[in-house]
């Protein structure tokens, strides 16, 4: 059914309608902000479709895998030696000690994957458990979409609905402000980020939200906050809910751990979402240790299955012995021999760097990759199948139809359960809009009428 609506939306795209469309998308997007940097977000000219039976297998999938990262961040939590495995910096286990006084590490999150629907393949690549990006940009994205002229024809005969996010995002802050302060006085909310950062525009688009769910709301830069007489200012106005958009790496890197934002968390004078423990499950060495066999006893038997299913074989890089497909290996010497199914990853990266793809590197380079592994944290994960789907663009006047490569990346709230879903595009295997290039686009869950 979704490959029928994929034809019949493409049916309508004659080169004159591909026009008039793309001149809307152009005009949408420079009216509501819809750019990463000076860049569009969206370079194509259709959304993604999931049937219904497709969306709710990722929301069953995803509620059961959050259960084993719900797992394993218990256990990290309570033995410093299990928490080892996922590499936190000395500062992230100063950090750790400070309270956030809700129950969940991250009460709004991403996990990053690939779905292969015609094999039933789910893959988790990453957890962004810090600070996960989009949800605005989406869900505008899909009201641009639905009033493009294209959907004029396409909706006599498909159904669409959004998948949202937003109010997710809203409710999550709320829910963690008030578990934090136990009061239900509406708090005063601050997007805190680097006003320089190519994401800003998405912060205009939430403190827009924000304000018209009746709440006060600035956009603050960490440079520009003071922390006085146990309150935190941004311009001179109280804040009492931070709503982090800032990496920690970033803002400690910059401003250290006095920091006037680390100091008002710390003597619990704002709530700050996601917290500091946060980081514990953003590292990349959370799906290592899901992966391992080391830690298998800790996890029931339905979240062992669920990881086999869907946590590629992932490891932290050391000089070790470990398991694959069964049989044991010698870590650093198999990841030397078998660079064309394997990728490094960085610990704590973001954007795509850190990231090298095997297949793409001469021997030379991977050699070097790896044994820069052994001395930084860093993660290696076997290569996974890619799914493709053809994407319309327009190009000098013509509609022309491209295979891209697309991820599938369900928001999560409360590290229970998905609402909403972001989708980017690419030509290139590292699927990331922050490394250059690609594309976002809408997702809707799509049904004849």
């Amino acid at each position: 059914m979704v490959r029928e609506a994929i034809d019949a939306y493409h049916g309508l795209l004659s080169d004159a309608q591909g026009a008039e469309t793309q001149s809307q998308l152009d005009d949408q997007q420079r009216r509501r902000g819809l750019f990463f940097g000076d860049r569009p977000l969206c370079t194509v000219l259709r959304p993604r479709f999931l049937s219904p039976e497709q969306y709710g297998f990722l929301i069953a999938r995803v509620s059961l895998l959050l259960r084993a990262f719900d797992t394993a961040y218990r256990a990290a939590m309570a033995s410093p030696a299990f928490r080892a495995q996922f590499g936190l910096l000395d500062w992230e286990e100063t950090l750790l000690r400070s309270a956030a006084q809700f129950r969940e590490p991250s009460p709004v999150s991403r996990l990053d994957s690939f779905f292969l629907p015609e094999r039933d393949e789910f893959w988790i690549t990453e957890y962004n458990a810090e600070t996960p990006a989009a949800c605005a940009y989406n869900d505008t994205l899909s009201d641009v979409f639905l009033g493009l002229p294209v959907m004029r024809g396409f909706l006599r005969d498909y159904r669409l609905r959004p998948l949202l996010a937003r109010h997710a995002v809203l409710h999550a802050l709320l829910d963690a402000y008030r578990e934090w302060g136990g009061s239900r006085e509406a708090p005063r909310m601050a997007i805190l980020d680097w006003r320089e950062v190519p994401t800003y525009s998405e912060f205009v688009l939430f403190q827009d939200y924000f304000r018209s769910q009746g709440l006060e709301c600035v956009i603050a830069d960490p440079r520009e906050v003071e922390y006085r007489q146990g309150r935190l200012l941004a311009g001179n106005v109280p804040v009492t809910l931070i709503y982090k958009r800032v990496l920690l790496s970033e803002l400690i890197g910059r401003e250290g751990l006095g920091s006037p934002v680390v100091r008002a968390v710390q003597d619990g004078a704002v709530c700050m979402v996601n917290p500091f423990r946060c980081k514990v499950l953003h590292k990349k060495g959370s799906l290592a240790v899901l992966s391992d066999e080391r830690n298998a006893d800790i996890f029931s038997a339905e979240e062992r299955q669920a990881i086999a299913a869907h946590i590629p074989w992932t490891r932290r890089v050391d000089e070790r012995r470990t398991l694959y497909r069964g049989g044991s290996v010698d870590l650093i010497p198999f990841i030397l021999e078998h660079r064309d199914r394997l990728v490094l990853k960085s610990n704590d990266e973001y954007g795509g760097k850190g990231i090298v793809l095997g297949w793409e590197v001469e021997p030379a380079a991977w050699e070097q990759a790896v044994l820069g592994a052994l001395a930084e944290p860093t993660v290696v994960q076997e290569r996974i199948s890619l799914p493709r789907e053809p994407y319309p663009s327009l190009a000098g006047g013509r509609v022309e139809f491209i295979d891209r490569m697309l991820d599938t990346d369900p928001f999560v709230f409360h590290g229970a359960y998905a609402e909403g879903c972001l989708t980017r595009l690419s030509t290139a295997a590292l699927l990331n809009v922050t490394a250059g290039g690609g594309s976002t686009v809408p997702t809707f869950v799509v049904e004849r009428r």
